[in-house]
């Protein structure tokens, strides 16, 4: 518990809760009045200390002041108005943490100190001022280093749509925590539950201090302290504060396939036929936009993707025991179509006064749906269960939601949606049905060809609202252009997005203003919510493009439209563990291959191993782009068959990770070290002073904490190495499906450390309820014997089939049963044991 922070607060004003540096000098500051202390508490109010500065609004004159320790490595800091008019982030996005009742002899691991005036407040352990050169991670979503910059660097929060995902830019989700990492001195991380937009600046000041500092446009100083003192203990915190993440289902863990421009379902058909030809395996299918009857959502397009058709399509994956997932926007047509008239009725979208607020995307002119509004969950529920009624629709196992920023392409400000919709061919003509059938595809029905057919012709009311109401935000303020103006890529706050100035609907009556960070994890929480509605017992899987704090208790994630650049590619891997380890988002990864522009045979070979190191594993490219399926180029298929063997081998230990992170917060995605650019066969690899096996030879490196140089890596492969002191299950094969694979028995790895010490565990469920029996596995092996113990609750039907120990250090002795691999230097016993209780084996 080494340093302090110093926070110095600047008046709070009705326009904008603002702490920063470049406040004038002779500003006075708040000074502390009336200290209330309890046991693991205390309040006090705040009145301005002098005269108004006044220079982003006027001050407010009276704050209130609550200080909690929730746990011993947990501090909760709220600076609010007196009154608690100011709007502050409602809990029905994202519920507050309770005291627990965790302290030890009132020494927390964290403490609150304050000066009385001018009013500042210190924290054991973490500073504004930082250290020289400091190591501090998060502040996402973002494509700069997984290391943050320390010179003039400004991290904006403010979603977009970020077409490319450039860097140094404000891309589509929100999430104010960062982590400090000191070295032998620990790491702490900072949450600053605020979903406003803000700029987080990090810099030296002139005298050469390197500081961080928040400059946010709303609400209140809500903050919670975690005091480490590991990486992984400030992510555990962190998940007490925002939620554990969500389990997913074994299948979605499998290979992925989709892109945007499949002209129409034979089209689709045709793929999944080429992927299993190729013997590639395949996972899910899923449909973008092209699906859509003009791009309207809950529709198909009933020349080139026919209920009839697409109810075959899904039929046969679902026998071959695949999946099948579509995209859906929050953008509704505003027009004659039965999504948009059922809630014109009922009254669940944005208004402005009298009058619905339009925008423009994919389907011309369109209407949002309000979150807020009580009425809206009820429509979203009843649209899936009429479109994706699994008797009579199209029965998809998954969800995908994009553009829900939300995304706006009418600039702002949008005074003629319609005119817009017209001069940008919103929405294009769809593109001419086949004129000749495609090739055959075995295992498709008969008759499951396109009909010769022409090109397809294509010829309510709100109320005014006050913003004013408890913890909703102060009346008369700003709401277009603040006087604080955020760096936001896209340029003004509503520019191509919603109007900063509408009221939402619902008794608090919030405003876009402050609430638009939340938009698109307010509406992945209520797709979860209708997906759960159509299969009551199932994990759903909703993968979602915004997201904010909190957004892993409900949804997974993809990082967007990347590009297939070597440059996106290489970010990936800091993207991945940025969501995985530190916003508790572990259902996330990148469009393999990239999706914009056209990538090349190398580049997407490469990506097909890395992407199977993703927890979310999907190629997607878009319309226009060359089409990049894995079995376009031999080179790519044969590195896909290779990483797919690999991933689906590993994916029960990858499922046993990831279940321990939704149970703990404990990250499972460590960093990867693949080759990174055009050309290379060789990459230098850090590895700690420990023993590690590489996958395929089994040969021995001894880390030193150092870079290894690692040669000759073909383009089809990508170096894995096991650390010592681990036992892996691994299925025995890999298998086409995970259906499949579940039905394979398992191998046990263990790769002991130099002492001959391994341990590790198993945890198997039936891999997608959500109540379901389970059991959680521990295997210990040390020196030559191996002991099974746990918890047995779920029977898999499937038994341990052999148990392999790499790189014996005693002399080996022939023993019946069991082979030795003189190449790798190991040892495999064959045995038959049932995962249905404990066991004993000797090697």
């Amino acid at each position: 518990m080494r340093g302090s922070l110093l926070l110095l607060l600047a008046p709070l004003v009705g326009a904008a809760l603002l702490e920063t540096r470049g406040s004038p000098d002779d500003c006075p500051g708040y000074k502390v009045v009336n200290v209330r202390e309890k046991d693991h508490s205390f309040e006090a109010d705040l009145t301005i200390a002098g005269d108004h500065c006044d220079v982003y609004g006027t001050d407010l004159e009276n704050l209130k002041l609550f200080v909690e320790y929730q746990t011993d490595d947990r501090l909760h800091v709220l600076i609010s108005d007196l009154e608690e008019d100011v709007y502050q982030v409602p809990t029905s996005v994202l519920r507050r943490p309770d005291a627990n009742g965790d302290h030890h002899d009132n020494k927390p691991n964290i403490r609150f100190d304050y000066e009385e005036e001018p009013f500042s407040f210190r924290y054991l352990r973490l500073r504004t001022w930082l250290p020289a050169d400091p190591y501090l991670y998060g502040l996402g979503e973002h494509t700069d280093s997984l290391r943050l910059p320390n010179k003039n660097y400004t991290r904006t929060l403010w979603s977009r749509d970020a077409y490319g995902i450039p860097e140094n830019t404000n891309l589509y989700g929100n999430h104010p925590i960062y982590v400090d990492h000191r070295g032998d001195d620990g790491t702490h991380g900072v949450f600053f539950l605020n979903s406003n937009g803000m700029d987080i600046k990090i810099d030296q000041a002139d005298d050469g201090r390197q500081y961080l500092e928040y400059n946010t446009i709303g609400g209140v100083l809500d903050f919670y302290f975690l005091a480490g003192p590991t990486p992984k203990e400030v992510a555990k915190q962190y998940s007490e504060v925002v939620g554990l993440p969500a389990m997913q289902a074994y299948w979605t863990f499998g290979y992925h396939n989709c892109r945007y421009g499949y002209q129409d379902v034979y089209d689709v058909a045709e793929v999944v036929y080429n992927y299993s030809r190729a013997h590639i395996p395949l996972e899910t299918m899923w449909t973008d936009i092209d699906y859509m009857d003009r791009r309207r959502v809950f529709t198909l397009d009933p020349e080139r993707f026919p209920l009839e058709k697409m109810r075959e399509l899904v039929d046969h994956l679902h026998k071959h025991d695949q999946h099948y997932i579509v995209m859906v926007d929050p953008a509704v047509s505003d027009s004659d179509n039965g999504a948009a008239n059922r809630g014109k009725e009922q009254g669940i979208f944005l208004t402005r006064g009298e009058e619905l607020y339009q925008g423009a995307v994919w389907p011309g002119v369109t209407v949002y749906p309000d979150w807020f509004n009580p009425g809206t969950q009820e429509w979203w529920d009843n649209e899936f269960a009429r479109f994706f009624d699994p008797a009579k629709g199209v029965d998809i196992d998954g969800l995908w939601i994009d553009m829900n920023e939300a995304a706006n392409f009418c600039p702002w400000p949008c005074k003629d949606p319609a005119a817009y919709a017209e001069e940008n061919d919103l929405p294009p003509a769809a593109p001419a049905v086949r004129d000749s059938s495609p090739r055959p595809l075995p295992g498709f029905p008969s008759d499951f060809q396109p009909k010769k057919s022409p090109t397809v012709k294509r010829s309510a009311s709100g109320k005014t609202r006050r913003a004013k109401g408890t913890k909703a935000g102060l009346p008369d303020r700003n709401l277009l252009s603040p006087p604080y103006q955020i760096a936001n890529a896209a340029g003004s706050l509503s520019n191509k997005t919603i109007d900063t100035d509408l009221v939402h609907e619902g008794g608090d009556s919030f405003v876009e203003y402050d609430t638009h960070n939340l938009y698109g994890t307010m509406m992945s929480s209520a797709s979860r919510q209708a997906m759960v509605l159509r299969r009551p017992d199932v994990r759903p899987l909703v993968i979602t493009r915004s997201t904010f704090a909190g957004a892993g208790a409900h949804v997974g994630h993809w990082l967007g439209d990347n590009l297939s650049q070597w440059d996106k590619y290489r970010v990936s891997i800091s993207q991945m563990l940025a969501f995985a380890s530190i916003f508790q988002i572990p259902m996330v990864g990148s469009d393999v291959c990239g999706f914009g522009g056209n990538t090349t045979e190398e580049l997407c070979a490469r990506w097909a191993t890395l992407g199977a190191f993703n927890p979310f594993y999907r190629n997607h490219n878009e319309l226009g782009a060359i089409p990049q399926e894995f079995y376009r180029w031999p080179t790519v298929a044969n590195a896909a068959r290779k990483a797919i063997e690999t991933r689906y081998r590993l994916l029960d230990y990858l499922y046993t990770a990831f279940h321990r992170q939704t149970q703990t917060g404990e990250p499972f995605l460590q960093p990867l070290l693949p080759v990174q650019d055009v050309g290379q066969t060789s990459v230098d690899a850090y590895f700690p002073n420990d023993v590690f096996y590489d996958w395929n030879s089994g040969a021995v490196i001894h880390g030193q904490g150092a870079t290894v140089h690692l040669d000759n890596i073909d383009v089809t492969e990508i170096p894995i190495h096991i650390r010592g002191g681990s036992v892996i299950p691994l299925r025995s094969k890999s298998a086409m499906t995970t259906a499949e694979l579940r039905r394979r028995g398992f191998e046990i790895l263990v790769a002991p450390n130099q002492s001959g010490y391994a341990s590790g565990s198993l945890y198997l469920d039936d891999g997608e309820s959500l109540d379901t029996a389970s059991s959680l596995i521990e295997f210990e092996y040390n020196r030559g014997h191996l002991t099974i113990r746990g918890q047995f609750g779920y029977r898999a039907n499937v038994v341990i089939e052999s148990v392999t120990v790499l790189r014996q250090s005693r002399p080996w002795k022939a023993k019946r049963g069991v082979e030795f691999d003189a190449a790798k230097h190991s040892i495999t016993k064959k045995v038959d044991i049932d995962l249905s209780g404990p066991a004993e084996i000797d090697i």
